[in-house]
């Protein structure tokens, strides 16, 4: 998820507005925190620490996310389609990857179904033979 999204959730799930973060940030005014939740700025290192302490999580968690979302070795396409895996279940996240792979050359064999136990069979009542009288 990209810092900007995940800044986003954290400021709405810990009830904190941008005014209270601001005021919890240096060198951080009203504006500068609107910009880092719109994606149009990204915070520095000590401003990511207090985000961290403002929102009661470790800078790492937050560090870890601006790292992901700068790794220059990904392309635009990379960032977009990680973003759309992660809004999938976990059903459809297999069958994307079986079609990524797929399309790269180097599927693997879907796992065979486990066998199903043998169920015991109902106990079915035959008519009795008679015997013929003697």
């Amino acid at each position: 998820m990209a810092l900007d999204s995940t800044l986003r959730l954290l400021t709405k799930a810990s009830g904190l507005s941008i005014t209270d973060l601001a005021t919890a940030i240096p060198r951080a005014g009203v504006n500068t925190v609107s910009a880092w939740l719109r994606g149009d700025k990204t915070p520095g290192r000590d401003q990511l620490d207090a985000l961290a302490k403002a929102f009661g999580m470790p800078a790492g968690a937050l560090l870890a996310e601006l790292a992901d979302a700068l790794d220059p070795a990904r392309t635009q396409g990379e960032h977009e389609l990680l973003a759309a895996y992660r809004l999938l279940d976990t059903r459809q996240q297999d069958a994307l990857l079986e079609v990524a792979r797929g399309l790269a050359g180097n599927a693997r064999p879907r796992p065979r179904p486990r066998p199903r136990p043998a169920q015991p069979r109902a106990a079915t009542s035959r008519p009795a033979k008679s015997r013929p009288a003697k």
